[in-house]
């Protein structure tokens, strides 16, 4: 094989074993949808979307040698399109984590599925943008995606998106309605903060501003001028009505750079700091407006699950 292609045979041979089918089944044991997921623990954990087990009464899993399993739900979190699933399985190679923050637009990935059972479909592709906050087909926002070309389908929806090592860096969801070649995976640092809330409380609690984001990169002399210490930061590229966000006054445009003075590059970076103490409790956060430095005062409210 050509050099290209070893990289992708290697990385797929690092992960591959920790790649399953989902079926989900109603109350009658009736299989009413599919999907993948992958093992993340040795002890039978395992990630998939929420809208692959959304409604679900029972769940199979289907492992890499074609063994079915039973599993139940920890527990799924819609807005970020994350579930956790609990296996008896034991013949299995649980996938390695790797950091979305480390990723670069540009770089190899490569997204592994199990659609229609078939056994690891593979595709590969680049990093198109990151930080990209988007619309699911329910209307629901997702925030903290990963962009790539690395073609998906419905069925490789809950499989991993992996870089060259073969370590996992997102979570692949479906294709977004409408957007031609766009491909998405909910970055896995997002995933294993979902995933901490899920084993622990068996939901999610947190707090919400109602922006949507896509991250850039800050231009040397803008950085310069305001004396920022960032090199990337986040741009607004939507508010919702009656949102935290809203009412704080920020607008689409704006670029925001950190939150109670911590400097933001990342989604991740500022969905970390949103946790439940910081629910009805005022926040300072600053951004660039009309390349000026201004700071505003937000309370985050809860986000509630649908």
């Amino acid at each position: 094989m050509d050099a290209y292609s070893q990289i992708i045979h290697h990385a797929v041979e690092a992960a591959g074993k920790s790649v399953v089918k989902i079926e989900r089944l109603d109350a009658n044991r009736k299989v009413t949808g599919t999907g993948s997921g992958f093992f993340f623990s040795s002890d039978g954990y395992l990630f998939t979307n929420s809208h692959v087990v959304h409604k679900g009464s029972y769940f199979n899993v289907m492992l890499h040698d074609g063994s079915v399993y039973p599993a139940t739900l920890t527990g799924e979190d819609p807005d970020t399109d994350i579930a956790i699933l609990k296996s008896s399985a034991y013949d299995f190679q649980p996938a390695q984590l790797g950091r979305a923050e480390d990723l670069q637009i540009g770089q190899l990935v490569i997204a592994i599925g199990n659609p229609m059972g078939f056994q690891h479909t593979v595709t590969a592709g680049v990093v198109s943008a990151l930080g990209r906050s988007l619309r699911s087909e329910t209307g629901r926002q997702i925030d903290g995606l990963v962009q790539t070309d690395a073609a998906l389908n419905p069925g490789n929806s809950g499989g991993p998106l992996i870089d060259y090592k073969g370590e996992v860096v997102g979570v692949n969801t479906a294709m977004i309605r409408g957007a031609q070649g766009l491909c998405f995976a909910i970055s896995i640092d997002t995933a294993r903060m979902i995933a901490a809330e899920l084993m622990k409380n068996g939901k999610v609690s947190r707090a919400y501003l109602g922006l949507s984001l896509q991250q850039i990169t800050l231009v040397p002399k803008l950085r310069s001028g305001l004396e920022l210490k960032n090199k990337s930061a986040l741009f607004v590229t939507g508010v919702e009505n009656g949102s935290p966000a809203g009412k704080a006054g920020i607008t689409d445009g704006d670029i925001v750079v950190s939150f109670n003075d911590t400097p933001v590059e990342t989604s991740d970076a500022l969905f970390r700091q949103l946790d439940r103490d910081k629910i009805g409790q005022f926040q300072f956060i600053r951004i660039i407006r009309q390349n000026r430095l201004v700071e505003l005062r937000i309370t985050p409210a809860e986000k509630i699950a649908v």
